[in-house]
């Protein structure tokens, strides 16, 4: 019964330490992307959304790609989580000053989400035409991981390399976690 008590109350506080702003991580590759690419290209993004301070911030690396940059951003919203394909969610074509013509780079930028050219025209009118709809509905994509961040290139117009973003746990939630692990360890070891 402990064990069980112990569980729930893990359960419970984990919701309580999300709070804005929430940060999400991907790994790039050709491989992730939908069909895969043959590509040896590799790169990381982390994206922070902040639904109370309205801001998003997108920073990445890359290198190794086949092709030359022509357009980076995020799509969103899949129908199943990290899987499938779908339009942008983001500013189009690109990331206002993302690099170009290049096969390695970095990029980072912090754009207002109370702005309508933070993001793309199609997928603002799909979420209530105003910004605020576009905002809750990345925030969304991105918590359920059904949002990715992927790099086009010249020789693969469609996308080289991408990766879905899943949350990065903030370093408060770990240790809660931690630490009832610890508890549950502690009073399962006694009662043996």
């Amino acid at each position: 019964m402990q064990v069980r008590v112990a569980l729930l109350a893990v359960a419970c506080l984990l919701p309580v330490a999300q709070a804005a702003p929430i940060v999400y991580f991907a790994e790039l590759s050709g491989p992730s992307e939908s069909p895969p690419v043959a590509s040896p290209g590799t790169g990381w993004a982390l994206v922070t959304i902040d639904t109370v301070a309205h801001i998003l911030s997108v920073d990445t690396s890359f290198s190794g790609l086949m092709g030359t940059v022509t357009v980076a951003h995020i799509h969103c919203c899949t129908a199943t989580p990290f899987t499938g394909t779908v339009g942008v969610a983001t500013a189009l074509p690109t990331f206002p000053g993302f690099p170009s013509g290049v096969t390695s780079g970095t990029y980072s930028n912090t754009f207002d989400t109370t702005l309508l050219s933070t993001f793309g025209a199609a997928f603002v009118t799909a979420n209530g035409g105003t910004a605020a709809g576009a905002e809750a509905a990345l925030a969304a994509g991105l918590a359920s991981g059904r949002a990715y961040l992927n790099i086009h290139t010249n020789l693969y117009p469609g996308g080289e390399i991408r990766g879905f973003l899943a949350p990065v746990p903030e370093p408060g939630t770990l240790a809660l976690v931690g630490a009832a692990l610890a508890v549950l360890a502690l009073r399962v070891r006694r009662r043996l």
